[in-house]
């Protein structure tokens, strides 16, 4: 083997070693995730939903926080423009405060985990295939709520995120909590 090709795998192998090492990076492609990360308290009153993966349930009385709670559909065309924000947000953020997503309003459950997967979505999502969520979250999407350490939701952002730094923002402002 030349020396030149000896160096060059050399390189090669540091890069991938660095790139993979990063936990910030944001992922091409996601997951759909269990609901089971998300911090809660065992409260069996109120509104129920499946978690996207089939496997658990949430029910929103039940929710604690830091938390925040971003409601989307795949054939939201605000809610895959606000997607590159939340994933990059998430990277950095997941350690200290979770994001739920909750998909409403699907013509089939495989049409939000097809778009879990396409969009790079790796935080995990609950299910409303019939709009039950309306009377709790209010009608429209997409919506992003922040909810505190007892469950109160301190804040309703109505629309569109336009940056992460203004997500960082509102986390910082509702939250207390700063991501860098």
């Amino acid at each position: 083997m030349t020396t030149m090709r000896r160096v060059a795998i050399i390189l090669m192998v540091l890069t991938l070693t660095g790139c993979a090492s990063q936990s910030t990076a944001i992922p091409k492609l996601g997951q759909v995730n269990s609901c089971d990360s998300i911090a809660r308290v065992v409260d069996g009153s109120g509104l129920k939903m499946p978690c996207l993966d089939g496997n658990s349930s949430i029910t929103f009385a039940s929710l604690r926080g830091p938390l925040i709670v971003n409601v989307w559909g795949s054939w939201c065309a605000s809610c895959k423009d606000e997607l590159p924000i939340l994933r990059s947000f998430y990277a950095k953020s997941r350690s200290v405060v979770p994001i739920l997503g909750v998909d409403v309003e699907e013509a089939k459950p495989s049409d939000g985990k097809d778009f879990v997967v396409a969009q790079g979505m790796t935080w995990p999502s609950l299910l409303d295939p019939d709009g039950r969520s309306r009377g709790f979250f209010g009608m429209g999407v997409p919506v992003t709520w922040f909810i505190d350490a007892r469950g109160k939701v301190v804040h309703k952002q109505i629309g569109v995120l336009n940056s992460e730094q203004q997500l960082r923002e509102l986390t910082s402002k509702y939250l207390g909590i700063t991501v860098g």
